[in-house]
């Protein structure tokens, strides 16, 4: 008899994911082509490099206990070394003895190096952004001490939508409801994260913790209105559900899917037309950048204030907007203050966005 339908779908996940990371890993036919280094003397012997190293980032929730233990499992059938990383956050008491039952349980799966990694958790973009941003880069620098190929996070269907959701209400644009990628990068490394359960539910996982006897903590946190995700999660997805009957969640992490689909497309149209709209100086030239389609024109906007020093994560919707409105709708207002004091304005035909 095989695994429980909800161990199997897990499995099946993970093993997907780690070809890919395989894959990545492979030097490309061209690099085994090149020429070779002069050949050893005798009686020494190349070495080999390492398989890669993939890290499970995991809380002790069901969704990364899930996704620990099918790692555990499917990593050595495909000769790739497996790994844990535990962030505590130090937001709740006993946060560290928390982590250190989470390394037992990952060292007792058989995953080697596990470490848990305390941070500080600061205040910009409120508690839960805050946290996110201290997380992720314990995560970065985690992998980058150990040398790994890639990072696996617990992220479901579920957190999908809701992030899906989140994005609507702040009116960001299609790139907002594209939600959380399935590869994503970070600093010098382009694919580090893989999220091999966003076509699975909430419910996948926390079952195939209950018949694999895998113990689970719930972080309270994820169950406190003060903060917006678990609102939605306990209060606004239900009462779509009620409203809209099931299949919100499925519909909504379809809608991710295909919104990333067309922001992918625009994103590399904006690229392509950039440099068309530069002058020979690389100022952006007003009167070209109208005669854009203005989700092109905007995503030009958006990567030059980025460019100039705006940080990407505090500059929203209503802020290209307002630079927008420079080339749409000149009436000879003045400079537009951005986030990272950056200044955007127009001086004659040009717009010059830079540090004020």
């Amino acid at each position: 008899m095989g695994p429980h339908p909800a161990v199997a779908a897990i499995r099946l996940a993970v093993r997907r994911v780690l070809h890919d990371v395989l894959t990545d890993h492979t030097p490309s036919p061209d690099a085994t082509s090149a020429p070779s280094a002069p050949s050893a003397s005798p009686g020494t012997s190349h070495e080999q490099p390492p398989p890669p190293l993939v890290l499970v980032a995991c809380s002790g929730g069901a969704d990364s206990m899930a996704l620990a233990s099918a790692l555990a499992f499917e990593a050595p059938k495909l000769g790739i070394r497996a790994g844990g990383v535990t962030v505590d956050h130090g937001l709740q008491p006993g946060s560290d003895l928390r982590a250190a039952e989470v390394v037992l349980r990952l060292n007792e799966l058989g995953l080697a190096p596990v470490e848990s990694v305390a941070v500080t958790v600061g205040r910009d973009g409120g508690p839960e952004a805050a946290a996110r941003d201290a997380r992720y880069g314990a995560l970065d620098a985690a992998a980058e001490r150990h040398g790994a190929a890639a990072v696996l996070l617990g992220h479901t269907r579920d957190d999908q939508a809701e992030t899906v959701l989140l994005g609507l209400a702040r009116g960001s644009g299609i790139r907002s409801l594209s939600g959380m990628a399935a590869v994503s990068g970070g600093p010098g490394a382009a694919r580090r994260y893989r999220r091999p359960f966003l076509h699975l539910d909430r419910q996948t996982a926390r079952k195939a913790c209950m018949v694999q006897s895998l113990p689970v903590w719930d972080d309270p946190h994820n169950a406190d209105p003060a903060y917006t995700r678990s609102r939605l999660r306990h209060e606004g997805l239900p009462a779509l559900e009620k409203a809209l009957g099931k299949g919100v969640v499925e519909a909504l992490a379809r809608t991710a899917q295909l919104s990333r689909d067309d922001a992918d497309a625009l994103d590399a149209w904006a690229g392509q037309a950039e440099a068309s709209v530069r002058d020979a100086t690389g100022l952006l030239e007003c009167a070209k950048l109208y005669a854009l389609p203005p989700a092109v024109r905007r995503r030009i906007l958006r990567r030059a204030a980025i460019e100039a020093g705006a940080p990407a994560g505090s500059l929203f919707a209503r802020h290209i907007e307002e630079v927008d409105r420079l080339i749409t709708g000149w009436r000879g207002q003045g400079a537009i203050n951005l986030p990272g004091k950056v200044v955007a304005q127009r001086q004659g035909g040009r717009l010059v966005i830079r540090q004020g």
